[in-house]
């Protein structure tokens, strides 16, 4: 069975050095995406807005890490490097026993 790499991130904030919970919640929603609720004339309209993670195949491991395919951790380090100053991030090479971000397998899990 060939292994497949991928690569570990854990991540903690620095909530002091944040201008706002402003500034912080905007790190969480690009990250992570949300979802956005607005009433009007009685009526209420839910939109998912996406994150990154959204465009990246992932598991959740914790509310801080998760793994993504080697082959993504360009865009991944892109974005943390914007924060770096109220990041602090590390990343860890690991194997996985079977490709679980095969595309479709990733879609299914991620639309149920």
């Amino acid at each position: 069975m060939r292994k497949k790499e991928a690569i570990l991130i854990c991540f903690s904030i620095n909530s002091e050095k944040f201008e706002s919970r402003y500034e912080r919640n905007k790190f969480f929603r690009c990250l992570y995406g949300w979802k956005q609720t607005i009433t009007k004339e009685k009526k209420v309209y839910v939109y998912r807005r996406s994150g990154l993670l959204d465009e990246i195949p992932h598991i959740k491991i914790d509310q801080s890490s998760f793994i993504i395919p080697a082959s993504k951790i360009k865009k991944m380090i892109k974005f943390l490097r914007e924060w770096e100053d109220k990041v602090i991030w590390r990343t860890f090479k690991v194997l996985l026993d079977k490709n679980i971000f095969e595309e479709e397998t990733w879609l299914k899990k991620k639309l149920s």
